[in-house]
């Protein structure tokens, strides 16, 4: 059983534990740059500078925190928007890469049905998604305590185990191109588009009378801001996320059983 999905696990993990070195580093960065920042900039006053799109865009509430200015500089940047992308960038490749080159025919050959197919590929993808949130808690909550700004354990687990259903939701975006378009190159850069597209769309929309566009969107269900400020977050935006991702998995299956191949 799912020895598809093993198969490509394991062949993602090298680059997973790459990709959590390097996220881990970045938050090492992060929190290294805070005390200087804070030190230079005691309130919020920078943010008054500003343009109000672009603090909505960011998602900054606020940067006189060690929280906050994770929110923004690590979260919004590393999480939402790059690690967003990263995902959806390699779930265009599960399938559309072996229609290009040509060894799609060999998968269809083995007694395994076109939706298991599908589902153990897109399973696989949960490799980088999990390993990426293993190592970078760790490295914030030792260096918050380095510098004397300790942050909560609970909200930090909780902003990465939450991240969770997010990314999954963006690996569907990619799924979806990747049994539309044959190509994997135009398989990817569609994922890429579509993702931060609807990132756009989220960010600029709200507080607007088309906020609601932004409902399609998987970022309006993840906000860091929430969890590590305010110690809360929203069980039915983690509802709408995994009910985001199947709807995804199973339009990905419906329209790869009817796919020419």
């Amino acid at each position: 059983m799912f020895e598809i999905a093993r198969y490509e696990g394991r062949n993602r993990l090298k680059g997973s534990v790459y990709l959590s070195i390097g996220m881990a580093l970045l938050a090492a960065m992060v929190v290294w740059v805070y005390p200087s920042f804070s030190g230079a900039f005691g309130g919020d006053e920078l943010l008054e500078a500003y343009p109000e799109e672009m603090l909505r865009v960011f998602r900054i509430e606020t940067m006189t925190s060690l929280e906050g200015f994770l929110a923004f500089e690590l979260y919004t940047f590393g999480w939402i928007v790059l690690l967003g992308l990263y995902v959806a960038y390699v779930a265009a490749g599960t399938i559309a890469d072996d229609v290009d080159r040509g060894r799609m025919d060999t998968l269809l050959a083995m007694p395994i049905s076109r939706a298991r197919l599908v589902a153990e590929k897109f399973l696989a993808v949960g490799v980088p998604i999990v390993v990426v949130n293993l190592l970078t808690p760790i490295v914030l909550l030792v260096g918050s305590r380095l510098i004397d700004e300790p942050l909560a354990v609970a909200d930090v687990v909780a902003v990465h185990l939450l991240s969770i259903p997010y990314l999954f939701a963006c690996a569907g975006i990619g799924l979806v191109c990747s049994v539309v378009f044959d190509r994997v190159g135009v398989a990817q850069r569609a994922a890429l588009g579509a993702t931060f597209a609807l990132f756009l769309v989220e960010s600029l929309l709200v507080e607007t009378d088309y906020a609601e566009l932004g409902a399609v969107a998987p970022m309006r269900y993840y906000d860091p801001n929430e969890i590590l400020l305010d110690g809360t977050f929203d069980p039915v935006g983690v509802v709408v996320l995994v009910g985001m991702t199947v709807a995804l998995l199973v339009a990905s299956q419906l329209l790869f059983r009817r796919a020419d191949i």
